[in-house]
């Protein structure tokens, strides 16, 4: 069930991805647009975000659920960056999710939303919709969602 404020907003439907670069765990610059051709779950959160972590585990199940089919990415915001992901994700033992980061909180800045915000993209990097506040990630209400993109 989402929780309250977990609304869907189509309000952004077929907006591209922004282009702004992320970095992943290795350290290495990304972009959404270099994951064209598939659908991605772009979830911004941080480790300081209550919601965004009791969201965590059910982004996990989903992403082991969807294998290649869908790019289930968390964006963390912190500013720390890998300084306390590293440990937040080493401690959650998650098996499916890798930490992705935005040590700038551009994203979350240019979109102008609060954590968590989850979006959908589809395969072309067209936004399909958004999610504000905490989200049962496993549930059949967010598979029913997902497949819109899928």
């Amino acid at each position: 069930m989402p929780a309250p404020g977990g609304a869907v907003d189509r309000s952004h439907k077929g907006e591209a991805a922004p282009t702004i670069p992320f970095t992943d765990a290795a350290g290495k610059k990304a972009t959404l647009a270099a994951l064209k051709g598939k659908p991605v779950l772009l979830n911004l959160w941080a480790t300081w975000c209550v919601p965004c972590i009791k969201e965590m585990p059910t982004l996990d199940t989903l992403a082991g659920k969807m294998g290649d089919t869908l790019v289930v990415l968390p964006l963390s915001q912190d500013l720390k960056g890998m300084e306390v992901v590293g440990p937040f994700f080493q401690k959650n033992g998650y098996q499916h999710l890798k930490p992705y980061l935005d040590t700038d909180t551009a994203f979350s800045v240019q979109l102008g939303v609060n954590l968590p915000t989850t979006i959908l993209y589809d395969s072309a990097g067209k936004e399909v919709w958004r999610v504000s506040g905490e989200f049962d990630w496993a549930g059949d209400a967010a598979a029913k969602l997902i497949a819109e993109a899928t």
